[in-house]
């Protein structure tokens, strides 16, 4: 296995790990995911910035971070209780290696966008395209995957289902807290989803 089939190998054991906190039966519920994936590609485009009648920057790092939120509802869609992780990582491994470009960002992200809602599907090669043109490579992928895994992780242990969760810490939100952690670790470490929840812990208070 390649050292990226590996790291989506992860990825998708996390996601149905945290698909089955939330729900025991997920599986079975016949959850939307694919409409999660289009609105999520709109909210995306505010970010990126698509009105021509007023002067808008990408807000890269934000259009990052729904990304990585999008790729949490792609992996969800491919999950189907008959492929082994390995089968599914060497798919989506060989359909992020052959990204599926339009004339820019925007409308990449219309066809990522147009396959959920005509397909509900998960158009892993729009995907790949948007990460190239927005300069994301799969190692930040992972990173900011496997940090927002850990941190959803993180909230449901303390308290975010009955609202006694504390998002503010020391005048930093926990998304912020969670970038700081991810920084100061290996990426590559077998354990590095332990590191990161344990960081998290260390500064949560107590």
């Amino acid at each position: 296995m390649s050292a990226n089939t590996t790291k989506l190998v992860v990825m998708l054991e996390m996601q149905n790990a945290m698909n089955t906190k939330v729900h025991e039966q997920w599986f079975n519920q016949g959850f939307e995911w694919y409409r999660a994936i289009w609105v999520e590609c709109a909210e995306m485009l505010d970010h990126y910035g698509w009105k021509w009648w007023k002067k808008q920057t990408p807000d890269t790092e934000q259009v990052i971070l729904e990304l990585v939120d999008i790729f949490h509802f792609g992996l969800s869609l491919r999950i189907d209780g008959v492929k082994s992780y390995e089968q599914l990582a060497t798919e989506l491994e060989k359909e992020l290696s052959e990204p599926q470009l339009a004339e820019d960002f925007k409308q990449t992200l219309e066809q990522l966008a147009a396959s959920a809602v005509t397909d509900k599907s998960f158009n892993a090669r729009a995907f790949a395209g948007c990460m190239q043109q927005i300069g994301m490579s799969i190692d930040d992928l992972y990173r900011g995957y496997v940090g927002k895994n850990t941190l959803n992780f993180f909230r449901q242990d303390h308290g975010y289902k009955d609202g006694s969760y504390i998002k503010v810490w020391n005048g930093q939100e926990d998304n912020e807290h969670l970038v700081e952690v991810v920084k100061s670790l290996d990426t590559e470490h077998a354990d590095f989803a332990k590191q990161v929840y344990a960081g998290l812990q260390a500064r949560y208070p107590a």
